[in-house]
């Protein structure tokens, strides 16, 4: 089960303090309309970064090369586009070895606030395990969607909880933190899925070890520059694996081994 928390908004502050024990893990693929701004954005705040991108063709594994000093952000090129799942599978993988004990994951087209960072960030200093920047808690939202997108958000999440038992408001959500000991129990490198179901088998594995999740109200807007990069495949790939776990939870077969 997750609890919601009403997080201080440290938006306001007037300082930025270096955190290099936090690492922004940014999946790319064909976003070089997006990454100086969104780069400048999350090192702001004094937080370290992290590309990955999936060999775009648009060149933005090449802009964020020429961007990153090898100190604060960094980038890791994966050689063909793997999908989100494995993207951040490599991409935490590469912070847990380079002594993170934070790690974020957002979307590189701001519609994640990066400024939200700081409330996930200080939900999991405040102890949290798990923190998930949730569109549909008290206080959270999403704008610029059509009624049919937002009712299909609002479905399929209703869908995954139920048939998975989670109790997660946002089971979609790709705004998130972890506190790096948790992020090693959860195993994403072994991850089934490869698409956007990745946020949904990463929050029921969180369940399923009983670790402290807490649901941080955001306002999710749509992109306003490249392409998303949902399509039919990639919403398939979530149905059947839901249904799937949900029938397999129901036989009380876990979809990994925790240790």
């Amino acid at each position: 089960m997750s609890t919601t928390i009403g997080v201080p908004d440290e938006k306001m502050a007037t300082t930025t303090r270096l955190r290099n024990d936090v690492l922004v893990v940014l999946p790319t693929y064909d976003e070089v309309e997006n990454i100086d701004a969104i780069s400048d954005a999350v090192l702001a705040l004094g937080y370290r970064l992290l590309v990955v991108d999936d060999a775009s063709p648009d060149g933005t594994g090449r802009r964020a090369e020429q961007l990153a000093d090898g100190s604060r952000m960094s980038v890791l090129h994966r050689e063909a586009k793997g999908g989100l799942g494995p993207a951040y599978g490599a991409g935490f993988g590469w912070g847990l070895a380079h002594d993170a004990s934070v790690l974020c994951e957002m979307d590189a087209d701001f519609s994640h606030d990066p400024g939200d960072l700081r409330r996930l960030v200080a939900a999991i200093d405040a102890g949290a395990d798990v923190a998930i920047g949730s569109r549909y808690v008290a206080a959270g939202g999403v704008v610029d969607w059509p009624l049919h997108r937002r009712a299909l958000s609002r479905g399929g999440n209703l869908y995954a909880g139920v048939m998975l038992g989670t109790g997660i408001s946002d089971m979609t959500s790709g705004f998130r933190a972890f506190r790096a000991d948790a992020l090693r129990r959860l195993q994403p490198e072994g991850c089934r899925a490869s698409g956007y179901a990745f946020q949904i088998e990463m929050a029921w594995r969180a369940t399923i070890l009983g670790l402290d999740i807490v649901e941080v109200p955001i306002t999710f807007r749509d992109r306003l520059r490249g392409h998303s990069k949902m399509d039919r495949a990639i919403a398939w790939e979530a149905i059947s694996l839901i249904t799937r776990w949900g029938v397999g939870r129901m036989a009380g077969r876990l979809p990994f081994r925790p240790e």
